[in-house]
């Protein structure tokens, strides 16, 4: 039984845009696209579609539109907050297939490509010119810049560069009505209102991103990274604490802690020492500029309680340090059957308070928690591990997880730093904003989208819709269990 709205009609219409071959309504083929990487949240949708260029994205959302069916754009499936949740009635849009780099611009700096390339593909294909892309998500090798753009995804080098709004100067998008619009350009400061940074980190909401034209950058003449180990997430805090009252921006600076370490190391052996915590801290531009403040920093690390302090030589003791961090959302299916990552931002200064915090409700909840974070900037990944098989303990995590994020809204800070919202914590959108401020949101959306197609259901508390949406919502698992209003 097909569900409701998407008809043999409606997709017989599909078909004809993108072949028989790129139209999925199999029960089993829709498996694999029934969540993103948060894979406690799933739903099947209605059907899927890869389309082969921009063009068939248009006539997608024109059908969508005209047939009042919702659609979701979905990149490689990476993200962590459910955006790319599919709607069980309707049409899930999948952009793998456009993974073309259209134009390589080195003199402008700018490098043009379609929503399916890989992030870390755009670095490759301008490295023998001497240049990169710096947004660096640990998924980079497998996440798509489309989903990037959507999420406004950060990485490790973001406390120095920015966020991929930093380095997005102009896309082509398709509208929820199916109109394609053209918003900023190679040029910077495009006249007119800033829509384009509206839709980036708009959670695919407002349109379905066909082409992206990224700013790149110089490679830096010299980069050096330490590795130095604590004796307590405390003292490495106190150390990213006086890296900045110094002056000093690294390009990178992230923290593990113990639990981390053990899944990186068991993972892919980057050989890290046996701490309570790691602080990999990385400089990068002109070779006496970056010398000059390596000096200070491993000061600094020494002064402040570091008991081990690595320097990588090379290029390849670099690699595998940034190997261990980068591996460490995944390695923890090495020391727990499921965890769920949580991602909220602090304050520097209330880093001790926030995770003294954490080490408490671990104890309380009878959950293990990994801290692996951007600690530059105050973003946290708490990885709460559970069990899936023992009954209650998923729904315990999610406790667990929206009382971190509770923790961060009390220090100052936020709900997410680079993960979104999406479904995962769209109840948790009241704990900080005020019913004013979702409205004013909210008419930004209907805007877009009055008629509620694009993405539904993600991002505000449900209800709240443009417009009337055929066939039902699905309700937040924390919502019906109440746990928002107990936070």
């Amino acid at each position: 039984m097909l569900p409701y709205g998407v008809n043999a009609t409606f997709l017989a219409k599909l078909e004809e845009i993108v072949g028989h071959a790129y139209i999925l309504n199999d029960p089993n083929e829709l498996l694999t696209y029934e969540s993103d990487g948060l894979a406690r949240l799933h739903a099947k949708p209605g059907c899927v579609l890869l389309p082969g260029s921009a063009a068939d994205v248009q006539q997608i959302v024109r059908q969508c539109h005209q047939h009042r069916i919702p659609f979701v754009a979905r990149g490689h499936g990476t993200g962590l907050s459910g955006g790319a949740l599919p709607h069980p009635d309707g049409v899930l849009i999948v952009l793998s297939r456009l993974n073309r780099i259209l134009e390589i611009d080195i003199a402008n700096q700018r490098v043009t490509v379609e929503p399916g390339v890989i992030n870390l593909d755009v670095t490759k294909c301008v490295a023998p010119q001497g240049y990169y892309y710096a947004p660096d998500p640990s998924s980079q090798l497998i996440c798509s810049i489309g989903g990037n753009v959507a999420e406004n995804s950060g990485g490790a080098h973001c406390l120095k560069y920015g966020f991929t709004v930093h380095h997005v100067v102009g896309v082509e998008a398709v509208l929820p009505d199916g109109e394609m619009v053209h918003l900023g350009g190679p040029a910077l400061d495009a006249p007119g209102l800033d829509v384009l940074a509206a839709l980036v980190g708009s959670e695919g909401t407002l349109a379905v991103v066909t082409k992206v034209t990224l700013r790149i950058l110089r490679a830096p003449e010299r980069v050096r990274t330490i590795l130095a180990a604590f004796e307590s997430t405390d003292a490495a805090g106190a150390a990213v604490s006086e890296f900045i009252a110094a002056g000093i921006i690294p390009a990178a600076v992230e923290m593990m802690d113990r639990l981390t370490i053990e899944a990186a190391e068991a993972a892919v052996h980057p050989n890290f020492p046996k701490a309570e915590a790691v602080l990999i801290v990385e400089l990068d531009g002109t070779q006496s500029e970056v010398d000059g403040l390596f000096e200070i920093v491993e000061a600094i690390c020494r002064r402040t309680g570091g008991t081990e302090i690595h320097i990588a030589k090379n290029n390849d003791e670099r690699a595998r340090i940034w190997r261990g961090r980068k591996a460490a959302f995944a390695a923890m299916g090495r020391v727990s059957p499921n965890y769920y990552v949580q991602d909220g931002v602090i304050p520097r200064t209330k880093l001790s308070e926030v995770l003294g915090r954490i080490r408490a409700l671990e104890k309380r909840s009878g959950l293990r928690i990994g801290n692996v974070f951007h600690a530059g900037d105050g973003n946290l990944h708490p990885l709460i591990c559970y069990d899936e098989q023992i009954p209650g303990q998923g729904d315990l995590a999610e406790k667990v997880g929206a009382e971190i994020l509770q923790y961060c809204i009390e220090a100052g800070g936020s709900i997410t730093g680079e993960h979104g919202v999406g479904v995962d914590k769209s109840a948790y959108m009241a704990k900080m904003f005020s019913e004013s401020d979702l409205d004013t949101m909210q008419k930004l959306r209907c805007a877009f989208d009055p008629a509620s197609l694009c993405n539904p259901g993600k991002v505000f508390p449900t209800p709240r819709l443009c417009g009337e949406v055929p066939g039902p919502y699905r309700q937040h698992p924390a919502e019906r269990a109440g746990l928002a209003e107990r936070m």
